[in-house]
């Protein structure tokens, strides 16, 4: 199986629409998000100096939006790091299968959006770093 690299996970700018009374932003599947959306969570009341994550899907794609507050979201494909700071809820990284993510840094009060490809599957989780490396060799 091929898997994409760090440099295949984007930051996507999504639309913002503006009123004096507060901004919007609408997420579509397949339009603003690019797969259809089978499952949404959120994370939030993390304690400071958590870190959520560490661990990479075999199939799943994930899109995540800081809602409110900030975080960084270090991407690591077995090869290559990269780590993208997200603290604008118009925005949202889209990480792909086979790439290890790992959130850190949240804000007081951060709260992440998380969509998802597909619905929960324990079996789709790499939760060991040395089985990633492997898979990904």
């Amino acid at each position: 199986m091929k898997y994409e690299t760090v440099f295949d996970c984007n930051i996507i700018h999504l639309p913002k629409i503006y009123n004096r009374a507060g901004s919007i932003t609408p997420v579509q599947n397949s339009i603003e998000i690019p797969f259809d959306i089978k499952r949404i969570f959120y994370l939030y009341d993390i304690p400071g100096g958590e870190s959520r994550g560490a661990h990479a899907h075999k199939t799943l794609n994930q899109f995540l939006i800081a809602a409110s507050g900030s975080l960084d979201v270090t991407l690591d494909d077995g090869r290559n790091k990269k780590t993208v700071h997200l603290n604008r809820p118009y925005m949202g990284l889209h990480i792909k299968p086979g790439i290890w993510d790992y959130m850190s840094n949240f804000s007081s009060g951060a709260i992440v959006l998380v969509l998802a490809s597909a619905e929960y599957d324990a079996n789709d989780y790499i939760r060991d770093y040395n089985d990633f490396q492997q898979l990904r060799k």
